[in-house]
């Protein structure tokens, strides 16, 4: 029992730790409960701090609620103070304000692995950003990130491209990477064809392509870079990082669940 006992103190002595600064949806489909369900289905113990709150269900996004700035860095400050995670992701940034103390906290807690997934809209089509968030992240936090994930929409309205395919993306990727990011992954389920994303991290691109998945899923791209995030906090590479987010979420969306009335959640 005692060596039972010594075992076990020793696997959470060594638990990896991450964080997710995300917008809240109560279905748990996307945000940051999300975010929590993926870093626990890899064996990451999570942390997270809602950045916004949304009314949402499976159909759509009926209501947005800003957190005042003094409480939301009320709680970075008491979390960072007592926990330095391993990695961290941040979602739906919905302010510049929220986004300038995000990059503030980053260099007072010198935090490191940071993906960043630059949510812009609903799966729904509901714009999830005040006017000026996109620059503020673009010029102010992309500069910390190692890992930045926009689908190819995020990514043509980032770079100001019409990226359709993957001649597109690889001229955003280099785009976007000028912005100070160590590594772009831009996801293309959204183009027509195969499931395409591609990797590149200055050098090299990479890519991997799947069959494409007929239906309307429901926070994939949070899945996507909560899995790199695990993965980096476990000290995966960035490329073993990519394939192992990819495989999960294509095996996810395979056995995705229709929990309400709209878009399927995926099932891992």
């Amino acid at each position: 029992m005692l060596k039972q006992v010594q075992h076990d103190n020793e696997r959470v002595s060594q638990m990896k730790v991450a964080l997710t600064i995300a917008g809240s949806d109560p279905t748990g489909g996307a945000g940051f409960q999300a975010d929590l369900r993926t870093f626990r289905a890899l064996g990451v113990y999570g942390l997270s701090i809602p950045s916004v709150l949304t009314a949402q269900n499976t159909v759509g996004v009926s209501a947005i609620q800003e957190i005042p700035y003094d409480f939301f860095t009320a709680q970075i400050d008491t979390l960072l103070k007592d926990i330095t995670p391993e990695a961290l992701k941040t979602g739906m940034l919905y302010s510049s304000g929220i986004v300038k103390v995000i990059a503030e906290k980053i260099r007072e807690y010198s935090l490191r692995n940071l993906v960043i997934d630059p949510v812009t809209v609903s799966s729904t089509g509901v714009l999830l950003v005040q006017e000026g968030a996109l620059d503020a992240i673009k010029n102010i936090l992309f500069p910390h990130a190692k890992v930045i994930t926009p689908n190819i929409y995020e990514a043509s309205v980032l770079t100001g491209l019409k990226v359709e395919d993957e001649s597109g993306m690889k001229e955003a990727s280099v785009r976007l990477r000028d912005y100070g990011v160590e590594t772009v992954i831009i996801t293309g389920g959204h183009m027509k064809g195969d499931a395409l994303d591609l990797l590149f991290d200055g050098k090299d691109f990479y890519s991997i392509e799947n069959e494409r998945l007929e239906g309307e899923f429901h926070g994939s791209g949070c899945v996507f870079s909560s899995v790199i995030t695990a993965c980096l906090a476990l000290g995966y590479d960035v490329k073993e990082a990519f394939i192992k987010a990819k495989e999960l979420v294509w095996n996810a969306m395979k056995s995705a669940a229709s929990i309400g009335g709209g878009m399927k959640v995926l099932n891992f």
